[in-house]
């Protein structure tokens, strides 16, 4: 009886010690190649004339706007459109106005790009956004306060 005890102790214990070792691990891969493939396609497909960014934003600035550019902490107010990469509508609207820190990580990288009257376009990777899959923002920023 002693013996099946200390026996499924020590398988126990292994088990949890292993879950533990794995659970610390680093992750390898970089979130910058997340879609990063998937992205180069809609590129390519789309003759779209851009650049990445280290994070693995691809954006396409179509109208610069002003010299003056918003920053983390701007009241934005924005027209956009957001679809998939196979152009299904995931969401559109005009004069939306929020601060730009409430907002996904792949717009607060992106909008400050442009100024005011600028118009960029965004394929953003997943783990910037929703997290289901690449999204494609048209957006023109009307105006901002800093």
């Amino acid at each position: 009886m002693k013996s099946t005890f200390f026996t499924s102790f020590l398988a126990l214990s292994a088990i949890v010690i292993f879950s533990l070792f794995n659970s610390c691990k680093k992750e390898t891969t970089n979130p910058a190649d997340t879609n990063r493939a998937e992205i180069e396609q809609y590129v390519a497909d789309n003759n779209l004339n851009g650049q990445f960014t280290n994070s693995g934003l691809y954006y396409v600035v179509e109208v610069p706007g002003t010299a003056n550019h918003p920053n983390m902490n701007s009241n934005i107010t924005v027209s956009y459109k957001g679809y998939h990469l196979d152009g299904t509508v995931l969401d559109q609207g005009d004069f939306f106005t929020a601060y730009l820190y409430n907002l996904i990580r792949g717009w607060q990288e992106g909008i400050p790009y442009i100024g005011e009257g600028g118009r960029i376009k965004l394929v953003i990777p997943s783990y910037m956004a929703y997290k289901n899959g690449v999204l494609v923002f048209d957006v023109t920023l009307h105006y901002f306060s800093k």
